[in-house]
């Protein structure tokens, strides 16, 4: 049984391979080096995801906003995987500014890119941040707003009615269990901010990732919703049986698997 196609924009089930914080002393097959990341993307693909969130890495792995080498990972999977859709990151991770990720944007002007609203939004003048999506939509370059809680969706519809984030095309992020004990998530986290995002801006094109080891369940519940799906080390290393993953590609093996149980059962 084939999984329906997606909606147009961002791809159903993207690929997160390796995050901003964990290193290969929490997995030895979490991808830190640009041909790594490139590896797990094609695993990936051919598990079943459409589309790769990068993070790419310094030469001691650190998380970097580094333009030069997300270039260089952008030409190298065009190169193996022209077409596969790759989205970069600015998260933060507590040590950039609102500054340092608006100029890794306005530097590579990539086709995809994910971006916390808490934290663009530290920028205390409106105006700046105003210019910077205004820039994103006139250089096509589709912003996924990541968002934590209900607070930030809430804060978010009031920067849409404001035309500070343009309305259209819009493309969200829900994340669940980034900031609760243990950064563990359950599906049922899932239904108060599904339910306010989509009550107010219910043309947007959202998707959600979740931390811990009922990572599969959350996102299968998202797909019943109508939402998209991230998926990989960046937020769980764990199948749902509680063992380790072998790799990236056994998370999107066992989230396909889980859609087309759900889809033959519905």
């Amino acid at each position: 049984m084939s999984l329906p196609e997606g909606s147009a924009g961002l791809p159903r089930i993207m690929l997160a391979p390796n995050g901003a914080r964990l290193t290969k002393a929490d997995h030895p097959a979490l991808p830190v080096t640009i041909p790594e990341i490139v590896s797990a993307a094609l695993a990936g693909r051919a598990a079943g995801a459409d589309g790769l969130h990068a993070h790419v890495r310094d030469a001691e792995g650190r998380h970097v906003l580094d333009a030069g080498l997300y270039a260089e990972l952008l030409a190298e999977l065009d190169r193996q995987a022209p077409g596969f859709p790759v989205q970069v990151t600015t998260e933060a991770v507590g040590i950039y500014s609102p500054a340092e990720q608006r100029a890794l944007v306005e530097r590579l002007r990539p086709r995809l890119v994910s971006i916390a609203f808490r934290e663009i939004t530290a920028e205390p003048d409106a105006d700046v941040t105003r210019r910077f999506f205004a820039f994103c939509a006139e250089a096509r370059c589709q912003v996924q707003h990541i968002l934590y809680d209900l607070e930030d969706i809430a804060r978010l519809v009031a920067a849409v009615d404001e035309g500070i984030i343009p309305r259209e095309g819009l493309a969200v992020l829900l994340v669940l269990g980034r900031y609760t004990p243990g950064q563990v998530s359950a599906p049922a986290d899932l239904d108060l901010p599904a339910a306010a995002l989509l009550q107010a801006l219910p043309a947007a094109d959202w998707a959600v990732c979740a931390f811990g080891p009922r990572e599969t369940e959350c996102l299968v519940a998202a797909h019943r919703m109508g939402g998209k799906m991230r998926i990989g080390f960046e937020n769980n290393l764990l199948q749902s049986d509680g063992h380790p993953a072998p790799d990236n590609a056994a998370r999107v093996a066992e989230l396909v698997a889980a859609l087309r149980s759900d889809t033959a059962r519905s």
